[in-house]
């Protein structure tokens, strides 16, 4: 069988293993993962991830009890997410990840943590989706945020409920700016003939000069444009009932991981 590129960048050593997680404990690596999703503009409390590990994965879930994470900000939506980073300003101001809305103010003060904020490299899950039709499950980068403007992100794939179809998937992937002047939007949805229930390798080659998208080690798209700055990762379940309801999350959902990898750009020979 002909060798995928990605396979042959592995190979070749043009990049190194820096950081990995098989999910083989019983409990998730804190060094690793904090399983709140930011925190800062709800709590802790109530942004916590529901999820459980065992069998060398990790399941992330919406439990039908499960309560909005944010409805001051962000309405009805329910969230479980792992994220490596928070950073966050003091209580009531403005400042903190990801300015989804203008409204934001910080509700409860995180002290900074970068458990895994790399400038650069390969990095990639195995996953598998049970994604309802007002549910959506993605692997994703964010610029850790510690000046405004490094808040670009970087989605390696996004998968609606709505997006499934017998025999294809569309699958979101690129970048966007958020408050960074320096990327213009750049993303689509790419319909792959993949069944997302069953595990899939979803992959992200980032440079200084470009990002390229992987799926299965097949490439789907590149970005000729980068976020220059370190970047947190975020693994994701959400859903999305009508906002005029509170309606629980009773079907069958689940994002499986099975692992998730971080390689470094090898230093230069010579």
């Amino acid at each position: 069988m002909e060798q995928s590129e990605l396979e042959h960048i592995k190979q070749t050593g043009r990049y190194l293993l820096e950081r990995e997680d098989h999910f083989e404990s019983p409990a998730l690596n804190q060094n690793l993962w904090l399983a709140y999703y930011l925190p800062q503009w709800s709590s802790r409390q109530h942004s916590a991830a529901r999820y459980h590990v065992g069998e060398g994965q990790l399941h992330l879930h919406i439990d039908p009890d499960q309560a909005p994470w944010c409805p001051e900000f962000d309405g009805t939506t329910r969230v479980s997410s792992l994220q490596t980073g928070v950073f966050a300003g003091p209580l009531g101001s403005s400042i903190g990840q990801l300015h989804f809305s203008d409204r934001l103010v910080v509700r409860e003060e995180q002290a900074p943590l970068a458990l895994y904020t790399p400038l650069y490299g390969l990095f990639e899950i195995r996953a598998r989706a049970i994604v309802p039709s007002d549910a959506m499950v993605a692997f994703w980068m964010i610029g850790f945020e510690d000046e405004p403007q490094h808040s670009a992100e970087i989605c390696v794939c996004e998968i609606f409920g709505h997006h499934s179809e017998s025999g294809s998937t569309g699958v979101g992937m690129g970048v966007h700016p958020w408050g960074d002047p320096t990327i213009r939007d750049e993303f689509s949805v790419e319909w792959l003939p993949i069944d997302v229930s069953e595990f899939h390798l979803y992959s992200v080659e980032w440079t200084a000069q470009y990002v390229r998208f992987f799926v299965d080690e097949r490439l789907v798209k590149v970005v000729q444009q980068s976020p220059s700055y370190p970047m947190q990762f975020l693994l994701d379940i959400y859903h999305f009932p009508p906002v005029d309801s509170d309606q629980p999350l009773v079907a069958p959902n689940e994002f499986a991981i099975d692992f998730f990898r971080g390689y470094r750009a090898a230093r230069p020979s010579g």
